[in-house]
């Protein structure tokens, strides 16, 4: 199951990158934010219906839940609107490992100190590792893109 899981959100990743090349393209034509409100709206409508069609029914509401865990909800607005900016500059490549970069950081500092109702996961020389290695990668994939931009002639 844990493999499976992987596999899922290795696919998740992808479609992430998918969506940032597109979403980039789409605001480059018609505006970040219009990008980011199709994104939400969209994304609204076909989770409605999931809802609808496949939510199991649960004990508890969005209404009695702390509070708190409601604003995980605004996090997708940032991330949507910086990415759509962020891939007509820079590309999707150097965007995305920026992006899982930043996820990777912040994830081990939630799993060390058990942020949200986490379970602790303590830090490790295989997570810094791990970071280190990704910092590497995103300072080649953000070298090698410099190098092949091609300067228009003045």
């Amino acid at each position: 199951m844990t493999i499976f899981m992987i596999l899922l959100a290795v696919i998740g990743g992808a479609l992430l990158s998918v969506q940032a090349a597109i979403n980039g393209q789409l605001g480059s034509k018609v505006g970040v934010f219009r990008s980011a409100f199709l994104t939400f709206s969209v994304g609204a409508l076909i989770t409605a219906l999931l809802i609808f069609y496949f939510e199991p029914k649960q004990t508890l509401t969005l209404l009695d839940v702390p509070k708190w865990q409601l604003l995980g909800a605004m996090c997708g607005v940032p991330y949507i609107v910086i990415m759509v900016l962020a891939v007509q500059r820079i590309g999707a490549a150097v965007a995305t490992v920026a992006v899982i970069f930043g996820q990777l950081l912040m994830s081990m500092l939630i799993d060390n100190f058990g942020w949200f109702g986490n379970e602790i996961l303590p830090f490790s020389t295989y997570r810094l590792g791990a970071l280190i290695c990704l910092a590497i990668a995103l300072y080649f994939i953000y070298s090698s893109s410099k190098k092949t931009q091609v300067e228009p002639n003045s």
